[in-house]
């Protein structure tokens, strides 16, 4: 069995956190759930093709960070393959999302993406990516030009964050380490965030890198890192604002290390039989929308009804984001070779 760190502790006492702030999270995470697990019936019905790597259990932290810590639509978020809820935490509305799933005209992407590169400039999603940390260096673009029109070019309003998600398998690329080196050096309003949900496919973490606690790489580049649980949203959100408060004043970038678990298998074709039952059960029983709805009920910030109803909106919203995918048209084969090349406005 591949050995579990102790998850960092937190103290949800300190927290101040409102009724509606709740909410909002709780909301945002049900929503990639229930996103997702419908991706997963549409996939086996034949509906979408291609490869599908859902995001079931790492909820905390698309929420956490994104709806937590972040302004949706003005700050850049960068994605990998498993890119579906940080597009629904962004802003880009489900029926998008899932009709590019369904490789239909009116997808975020115009169809040609699919699930793994989910694109929208109007809510600053930079894409998700088929490669490895492939986005890594794009979000540090990003974070570059709000740099330069904010200290070369006078512009005061300048000053987004970007968030950049990449899983435990980018922290042994290339891309990983040159990118945090000139993040470091220019002080780049960027976050780091590795969803370490401990498997790289079918390779195990600890298996796979010299040091297995990745938030340690930070202090090689005189960045700040910070272990968290992936799997309390609170937890997350604490962290998350911390660095983009610090990115925000111009202190430069932190990495990110948020413990977590996919609770399926790496892709839909995946039959998951490589990890263990007590390693599944051991992060199951911390299913953090789970934990996250118990702790608004006890800390009286709602009501198991108001949960349900919640619960009942989002499942209405995902069943009409897949009659929307349906009754989308095809992309026209006369815009073959459109969107390879910029347009003209």
């Amino acid at each position: 069995m591949v050995q579990e760190r102790t998850l960092p502790k937190f103290d949800a006492a300190t927290v101040q956190i409102t009724k509606e702030e709740g909410l909002l999270l709780y909301e945002d995470m049900v929503l990639g759930r229930t996103f997702e697990d419908k991706c997963a019936e549409m996939y086996y019905r034949g509906k979408m093709f291609g490869f599908v790597h859902l995001y079931n259990g790492q909820e905390a932290v698309s929420s956490g960070v994104i709806k937590g810590a972040m302004r949706p639509g003005e700050d850049f978020v960068s994605s990998t393959y498993r890119d579906h809820v940080h597009a629904l935490s962004a802003g880009v509305p489900a029926k998008e999302v899932m009709a590019e799933l369904f490789g239909k005209a009116t997808g975020c992407s115009k169809g040609r993406g699919g699930s793994m590169h989910m694109f929208s400039s109007e809510h600053r999603m930079l894409g998700g990516y088929a490669f490895v940390a492939e986005g890594i260096p794009v979000a540090a673009g990003a974070a570059f030009q709000t740099k330069y029109r904010r200290e070369a070019l006078g512009d005061q309003n300048a000053d987004q964050v970007s968030a950049c998600f990449f899983g435990d398998g980018a922290a042994n690329n290339g891309q990983f380490f040159e990118t945090l080196n000139m993040a470091a050096l220019w002080k780049l309003p960027i976050i780091f965030v590795v969803e370490n949900n401990k498997w790289a496919i079918g390779m195990a973490h600890e298996r796979a890198t010299s040091q297995p606690e990745i938030y340690r790489k930070a202090s090689v580049f005189n960045m700040a890192g910070v272990e968290v649980d992936g799997m309390d949203i609170l937890a997350v959100r604490a962290v998350a604002q911390e660095a983009v408060a610090r990115a925000r004043a111009g202190e430069g970038p932190t990495l990110i290390e948020a413990l977590t678990y996919r609770f399926r298998g790496h892709s839909l074709a995946d039959p998951d039989e490589l990890r263990t039952k007590p390693e599944k059960e051991f992060w199951f029983a911390r299913d953090p929308i789970k934990k996250f709805a118990a702790y608004l009920i006890e800390q009286n910030l709602a009501s198991s009804e108001e949960l349900k109803s919640i619960d009942r909106e989002i499942q209405q919203e995902i069943d009409e984001a897949v009659k929307f995918a349906e009754s989308s048209p095809e992309p026209n084969a006369s815009e073959l070779y459109r969107f390879v090349f910029a347009e003209d406005e």
